[in-house]
């Protein structure tokens, strides 16, 4: 995994996967992988709609079809959904074949042109081929905040938030159970932080 910011070599190899979006505006996108789960999505629709902030969820399909109203929840909330795999594949494990069919799968019940590979870790051709022939918007990221990360504590996330956040900046959070202690810890004050410093919240 990539510590907080892709490496800008791999934004030349994927020159046409989505790192960043309107650089020359004060603005974010606020994403959030591997949901959605009954155990913390509903927590962080809570935050959102209490700051009056719409994200975007990159969901796996698995837990779409365990809990499909939370996952209708989260689209009637005004919220946009991207398709994040059937199981959370790492591209490199696994066959293009494979790769391709799980992510079908996960469309059947996702239904978004947006997708984002589980890990960042996905071959040239399955992007292509996710792109060229499925019509695939990928989406990768400029920031991640590493929430899943243990050995992280909320205050040394929310320091490298402040250090690596930029106009146009793609955020990762993931409302996941491994991340939700330090998810849920730094969410609302990495908000009031990015409000205060007059970020403004878009969708992809």
């Amino acid at each position: 995994m990539f510590k907080y910011r892709i490496p800008d070599i791999l934004r030349f190899v994927y020159p046409k996967a989505v790192w960043r979006c309107s650089s020359h505006e004060r603005c974010i996108y606020l994403t959030f992988d591997d949901g959605c789960v009954p155990e913390v999505t509903p927590k962080v629709l809570e935050i959102l709609e209490n700051e009056r902030i719409k994200a975007t969820f990159f969901c796996v399909g698995e837990n779409v079809e365990k809990y499909p109203l939370l996952f209708e929840e989260l689209r009637a909330r005004g919220h946009q959904v991207g398709n994040h795999t059937y199981n959370h594949l790492k591209g490199i494990k696994v066959s293009f074949d494979d790769y391709l069919a799980n992510v079908e799968k996960a469309d059947r019940l996702i239904g978004s042109p947006l997708f984002r590979p589980p890990y960042g870790r996905i071959t040239p051709v399955q992007m292509k081929a996710l792109r060229d022939r499925y019509g695939y918007k990928i989406i990768l990221w400029d920031l991640i905040t590493n929430d899943f990360n243990k050995n992280l504590s909320p205050s040394e996330i929310m320091r490298n938030i402040k250090r690596y956040t930029r106009n146009g900046s793609i955020v990762v959070f993931h409302d996941s159970v491994k991340a939700a202690k330090n998810m849920l810890a730094v969410l609302p004050e990495a908000i009031k932080w990015w409000k205060e410093e007059g970020y403004e919240f878009r969708t992809l």
